[in-house]
């Protein structure tokens, strides 16, 4: 049972439909309002309407516009980009727990992509009747990290997440590449090599089960911003076992070319 909300000096209660934008907001990250309208487009098909209260939601204060999108070539044309403020945040914490600890962290740029890539595969899954199970609930099985322990440092997935198939559980960890990290390097920084080097230890130790609990296999995706990055990552795992990298991801989800589409078109990388 809930508790009793907290007390808002405004007329505007947020609907159980607008729970569910704050609830995939603070699971995800920063969303656009076209996901948004998409994510409750079972109960409610009206653009016009979801986009006016979305705009009377921001002036009531639950949600707010990250500056960093003015940055985008056009900025106004495109879909507005909502956050959580905090008084949104504490409005929805008093109906369900916050997962606002598996948001994307650092970078606003990358935050925003992880974000919208993994928003668009929990719509996409539930439009197509399969269970998107959140990084939340992973972790609260050993209370666990996101950060995986190495035999030296960690790695950190940008998000993790797993579908409940027909035929049973598979989990994901996703990397969002936006090409700002080398493919190679000899120093001790993050470089695309290195990274699949790191997930080839978790693999091979099956260090997936130990630290998350996880009984079912984990597969890696990386999601490229940029078709000649992915050519040039190919070329990086040819000799790997393939189950590592899942190519049949974006097979799976094909709403990620899309999306991808609809990133690089932004000229925001």
């Amino acid at each position: 049972m809930s508790r009793s909300a907290p007390t808002i000096r405004t007329n505007i209660r947020p609907t159980a439909r607008e729970l569910r934008w704050f609830a995939h907001i603070d699971r995800h990250g920063p969303q656009s309002s076209e996901f948004l309208i998409e994510l409750t487009r079972d109960t409610h098909r009206c653009k016009d309407t979801a986009l006016r209260r979305l705009q009377a939601l921001r002036g009531a204060g639950y949600l707010f516009l990250p500056p960093q999108q003015k940055q985008i070539a056009k900025a106004d044309f495109h879909p507005f980009v909502y956050d959580l403020t905090p008084i949104g945040s504490e409005y929805l914490s008093y109906e369900q727990p916050l997962e606002r600890h598996c948001r994307p962290a650092g970078h606003w740029w990358h935050g925003f992509w992880t974000s919208s890539v993994s928003s668009a595969i929990e719509i996409n899954a539930m439009q197509t009747g399969l269970e998107y199970i959140p990084a939340a609930r992973i972790l609260s099985i050993k209370d666990s990290s996101l950060a995986i322990p190495l035999s030296t440092g960690s790695v950190i997935p940008d998000q993790l997440f797993a579908i409940k198939y027909l035929d049973g559980y598979r989990a994901y960890a996703l990397e969002v590449d936006r090409g700002t990290e080398p493919m190679r390097s000899n120093a001790a920084r993050k470089s695309l090599q290195r990274s699949l080097l790191q997930y080839r230890e978790v693999l091979d130790q099956k260090l997936h089960q130990k630290h998350y609990g996880l009984k079912c296999n984990l597969m890696v995706s990386w999601v490229f911003l940029s078709k000649a990055r992915e050519r040039q990552f190919a070329e990086l795992f040819e000799n790997v076992d393939k189950t590592m990298v899942s190519k049949i991801f974006e097979k799976q989800f094909p709403v990620i070319d899309a999306l991808i589409s609809t990133i690089t078109d932004s000229d925001v990388l």
